[in-house]
C-alpha cells in the first residue's frame, strides 16, 4: 500500500532541505503529536506511536538532493519505508512525502487514515520548521 501526502513547497534551495532531512535530530519537529518517547542522533531515531508500537528508523538509500528514505531497524509491526522526494525548483523545493507499507487488507483498512495523517503532517511541519 502506497500513501502519498500533499506536496509542500519549501522556500529554501534543495541542498538546504536535503541537509535538514539528512539528520534525524530534525525529525522530532516533523512528527504528529501521537509520537512520544523520541530519541535521535544524526543517523537514526526511535519513538513510540501512542497505543501502537515502538519504532526505530535509519536512513535507507538516500540520493543527495533528490530523495531521503527512512526504513525500520529491528522489530517493526510491519514492513514499510518512508520517503521524501525533493524537486529542485530554483530558490524553492517541492517535497512529496510518501509511505510504502506491506500490510494485509484488514490492517491496511485500519492503518490508512493514520498513515495519511503522518505523511501530510510531516510535509506541513517541514514547511513550518524550515520557514
Amino acid at each position: 500500500m502506497k500513501i502519498e501526502g500533499k506536496a509542500a513547497i519549501i522556500d529554501k534551495p534543495v541542498e538546504e532541505v536535503y541537509q535538514f532531512l539528512n539528520n534525524f535530530n530534525h525529525y522530532q519537529q516533523l512528527m504528529p503529536e501521537q509520537i512520544t518517547n523520541w530519541q535521535s542522533d544524526e543517523k537514526g531515531c526511535s519513538f513510540t506511536i501512542q497505543g501502537m508500537a515502538n519504532i526505530q528508523l535509519a536512513f535507507g538509500n538516500n540520493e543527495p538532493f533528490n530523495k531521503i528514505e527512512l526504513i525500520p531497524v529491528g522489530k517493526a509491526p510491519f514492513t514499510f519505508s518512508l520517503h521524501a522526494n525533493l524537486t529542485d525548483m530554483g530558490s524553492t523545493t517541492k517535497v512529496a512525502v510518501f509511505l510504502d507499507a506491506d500490510l494485509n487488507p484488514m490492517l491496511a483498512m485500519m492503518a490508512k487514515r493514520p498513515m495519511e495523517n503522518l505523511v501530510n503532517v510531516m510535509a506541513e511541519n517541514l514547511k513550518t520548521a524550515m520557514g
